[in-house]
């Protein structure tokens, strides 16, 4: 399970962006120590228990663990249960409205306003894990700025590849850090084949791994949760911890 016990904090604090504060989730171990980063991105659903939980997880570990609240722009932690959902059939068009609205610059503009009110100096080196939608903003992080993003891990991505003269899988060649995608093989939402240009741009590089998972759908990592599925979700919890240490090891400043 690649566990520990160590007594973690958490706390809420606001960042300044230009649209106006936004929550920022902040969980770290309960010492003075200093402590490597992990900027989480979340998924479509929001900022929920579930991502303080995992939050509180890497946090055992020694990361200080940064989760801005992307949907801010609505709302103030606005987020759905899997229960509400689906008694609620406003739910997924307000879902999908939120995800809409999001443009990749705002997403890192947000993600650089929560580092900095986290104390996380402008030249410290962190890693990065997304869910769904927080897969994109994983890769958008790592490749604007690979000098300071260690590495990435993109769970159940989504929107790897578009239309668009900037998709992802237009530049995917060029990453430069590790990268571990983990992708369910009965996904509905996001399947393999919407992904398989970005796949087969980084087929070449030994640096990103990519896992696929028979009879799992998308959103496998929350435990408790329809699709929850404990293989996919704790072999990549462990293929992303061991990456992460390995990579702040590297890179160490």
């Amino acid at each position: 399970m690649n566990e520990t016990n160590r007594a973690t904090v958490e706390e809420t604090i606001d960042a300044t962006t230009d649209d106006g504060p936004m929550a920022t989730v902040v969980t770290r171990p309960d010492d003075d120590g200093d402590h490597r980063v992990v900027l989480l991105y979340i998924d479509a659903p929001g900022l929920r228990p579930a991502t303080r939980e995992f939050m509180g997880r890497l946090a055992g570990h020694g990361y200080q663990v940064v989760t801005p609240d992307l949907h801010h722009r609505h709302g103030r932690l606005l987020h759905f249960e899997p229960a509400d959902a689906a008694n609620n059939p406003d739910a997924r068009p307000t879902i999908m409205k939120w995800i809409a609205s999001m443009t990749d610059d705002q997403i890192q503009h947000d993600a650089a306003a929560a580092l900095n009110a986290a104390g996380v100096s402008s030249d410290e080196r962190f890693a990065t894990i997304g869910f769904c939608l927080g897969a994109r903003a994983v890769y958008r992080s790592m490749q604007a700025d690979p000098q300071r993003v260690v590495a990435g891990a993109s769970w159940h991505p989504s929107f790897l590849v578009d239309d668009g003269d900037d998709s992802p899988h237009l530049t995917a060649a060029s990453l430069a850090n590790p990268l571990y995608l983990g992708i369910g093989e009965a996904d509905e939402v996001q399947s393999i084949a919407m992904h398989q240009k970005f796949l087969d741009a980084v087929a070449p590089l030994d640096h990103v791994q990519v896992r696929t998972f028979a009879d799992t759908d998308h959103g496998f990592s929350w435990p408790g949760y329809p699709t929850y599925n404990e293989n996919a979700a704790e072999t990549s919890w462990t293929i992303t911890l061991d990456m992460f240490s390995a990579a702040f090891a590297t890179r160490a400043t």
